[in-house]
């Protein structure tokens, strides 16, 4: 069992000055020299155009251009580069990834489970003075989010699903950071959603302020939407988009299905994802579909909770008190992972 831990940073103003708080804490940590030796290791399978990026950032996401840019300010790579490691657009996964989401009436928990190596060892709190929502979670990729929650409440997570005939677009983690950069509500989420473009197929979950909910369900070719309460890592409407093999993620479902009463409490809920003896919680780290974390978002309190590995009591994180403008208690989160597999952070 490995001890781990993830740095909780903190951040009030521009999004240029946060790419370069962002790129100071990244000198501290061997992050940029592992990713390097990861693409040593494999050629990246897409194009980098820089005035392609460039120009459908401004269309979907220019602040987060402007960070990228206070990014290079301070590491001083090329252009060409802060986009292949910090822009995430035409990326394609490279494994394959699980996940588990269940939404109940006034909350949204999930699993994180993917390969340690990946994972930044960063919790983020941004209220931005430029443009955009605030928001709070985990990063990923440094620039993007894998599950999160703005200050309107509303709170996304992702599913992958199948990396099968990737098309041009953003991959999943600066989707994620897009739609709680600038959607207040579901609907807007979904619509955000069915315009811009999509490397890979993903089920995005949302949950908004107003307890509205939904599951949408995205390829580069297609778009549907159904709303129920629980996500894993197959097709419900786009079936024909499916991997050849769900046996797995159908299997997990079940299992989540059947621990689950009527009435899940948040506790109750984060147990049963947080916990292995349910069977939700993953420990197939080497087979990239470890469970990582366990995140919960309260919508209409502003609440976020987050566990790093099993078993974990979750750290509560006031999200509405800090916009007000108090300070965290706790700058660290520690928790334990069944791996010697490290973060991308040591």
């Amino acid at each position: 069992m490995q001890k781990v831990q993830s740095d909780i940073l903190t951040h009030r103003g521009s999004h240029f000055d946060l790419g370069v708080k962002t790129a100071k804490w990244m000198q501290q940590t061997p992050m940029l020299k592992n990713r390097e030796k990861e693409w040593k290791k494999r050629m990246p399978r897409f194009d980098i155009n820089i005035k392609e990026t460039y120009e459908i950032f401004q269309i979907y996401a220019p602040q987060i251009w402007e960070e990228i840019k206070g990014m290079q300010e301070v590491l001083n790579l090329p252009t060409k580069q802060m986009i292949l490691n910090f822009g995430h657009y035409r990326f394609t996964p490279l494994k394959n990834s699980g996940c588990t989401v269940f939404l109940g009436n006034d909350y949204m928990v999930r699993n994180y489970d993917y390969h340690p190596a990946t994972y930044d060892g960063r919790y983020l709190l941004f209220q931005p003075n430029d443009g955009g929502l605030a928001q709070v979670g985990p990063t990923s990729r440094v620039t993007g989010r894998m599950d999160g929650m703005n200050e309107a409440g509303l709170s996304m997570g992702y599913n992958f699903m199948h990396r099968k005939h990737p098309g041009d677009g953003f991959v999943c983690y600066m989707i994620g950071r897009i739609i709680l950069q600038y959607c207040k509500t579901v609907p807007e989420a979904i619509q955000l959603l069915k315009e811009i473009p999509h490397r890979s197929s993903f089920s995005y979950i949302v949950m908004d302020k107003n307890l509205d909910h939904a599951i949408i369900e995205v390829t580069p070719r297609s778009i549907n939407v159904r709303y129920d309460q629980t996500c894993t890592n197959h097709f419900k409407l786009l079936t024909h988009e499916n991997r050849n093999y769900t046996a797995e993620s159908e299997a997990r479902l079940e299992r989540l299905i059947k621990h689950k009463p009527a009435h899940l409490n948040k506790a109750e809920a984060f147990k049963l994802f947080n916990n292995p003896q349910y069977n939700i919680y993953s420990k197939l780290f080497r087979s990239w579909s470890g469970t990582i974390h366990t995140s919960m978002y309260e919508p209409q309190t502003l609440t976020a909770y987050i566990a790093i590995g099993e078993n974990k009591h979750p750290t509560k994180i006031n999200f509405a008190n800090w916009l007000n403008g108090q300070a965290l208690s706790t700058d660290t989160l520690f928790g334990q992972l069944d791996t010697e597999l490290t973060f991308a952070t040591y």
